[in-house]
């Protein structure tokens, strides 16, 4: 009896394995005229589409280029003032961070989200501190970052990236930063860098605060006893730091979509290339079949 049934599992077994092969060898369906026709019109519509946002992202290209020069004055006086003053050389080892990513709201440009993400993870992995507060300039770094450290995050803005930044909208950013009265001794802001047109790469642009500037000994030679113009300076340069990243990340964008767009018009002409080859390979191979039928019944009568 055992040996029956032993058998019956093993026939049992043969058979399923047997329909899981035929089941597997089943060809797909080859798709009709009507189905490739409609897929054609398809990629076409997505073509028109990808082709008229290359072109709008071309024209604001040169507008966000333009800005881009005139942003880059305020982040290089930045680096001037702490390069002049040896802010860097006096700064502990131990100073508290705080981290501003700089990116925007918008898709389809590639990898610029993706690049300034991995650069903030990778700095909170290398940064001593594990509580170390982030800012997040836009709503797709936000939610890349809520994913994998959301403890980390302080303070988020949105409606950036869909026209040029201006220096008032980096005046509100510093404000509510401030506001916030995140302890640190140091702002590292993470943008996007923008290398040429087909290129880009994820850049820091520090920013001290202003007891790190008195404390400087080239800054501290000027005798300037008024706090409040010392802070104002620190405030002014966040500001100035944050408007350079903001406007050179939107250039960065802006050039990053039309690659992208330019990409995706490419791919959609090839796929409508080998979608209307098979169209008109099918269409031939009907036409020839009506045509054998019909010298076949021309024949039998």
């Amino acid at each position: 009896m055992l040996r029956t049934a032993a058998s019956s599992a093993r026939v049992a077994v043969k058979s399923n394995n047997a329909a899981v092969r035929a089941f597997s060898t089943t060809p797909v369906p080859a798709a009709t005229l009507r189905e490739l026709e409609s897929r054609v019109k398809s990629v076409k519509n997505i073509e028109k589409i990808t082709k008229s946002m290359k072109m709008i992202a071309t024209t604001r290209l040169n507008k966000a280029q333009a800005a881009m020069k005139t942003a880059k004055a305020y982040g290089a006086a930045n680096v001037q003032i702490f390069d002049e003053a040896e802010v860097a050389k006096e700064a502990q080892s131990g100073q508290k961070t705080l981290w501003v990513v700089v990116s925007s709201d918008r898709g389809l440009c590639g990898g610029i989200h993706s690049s300034v993400s991995k650069a903030a993870r990778k700095a909170l992995a290398e940064d001593s501190d594990a509580n170390a507060p982030v800012v997040v300039l836009g709503d797709k770094p936000k939610q890349q970052l809520s994913r994998t450290v959301p403890e980390h995050l302080i303070l988020s803005f949105n409606q950036i990236g869909k026209a040029v930044p201006t220096f008032q909208d980096a005046c509100a950013i510093a404000d509510q930063i401030e506001e916030a009265k995140v302890d640190y001794d140091v702002v590292k802001i993470i943008y996007n860098k923008f290398v040429s047109s087909i290129s880009y790469e994820p850049a820091v642009m520090s920013v001290y605060k202003a007891d790190a500037l008195k404390a400087s000994p080239k800054f501290a030679a000027y005798d300037i006893d008024d706090d409040a113009l010392v802070g104002d300076l620190a405030s002014f340069a966040l500001t100035n730091a944050v408007f350079a990243a903001l406007v050179e990340g939107f250039a960065t964008e802006v050039s990053a979509r039309r690659n992208a767009m330019d990409n995706a018009s490419k791919n959609a002409g090839e796929m409508i290339d080998k979608l209307q080859m098979q169209f008109n390979r099918q269409r031939q191979a009907v036409i020839t079949n009506e045509l054998v039928d019909i010298i076949t019944g021309a024949s039998a009568l």
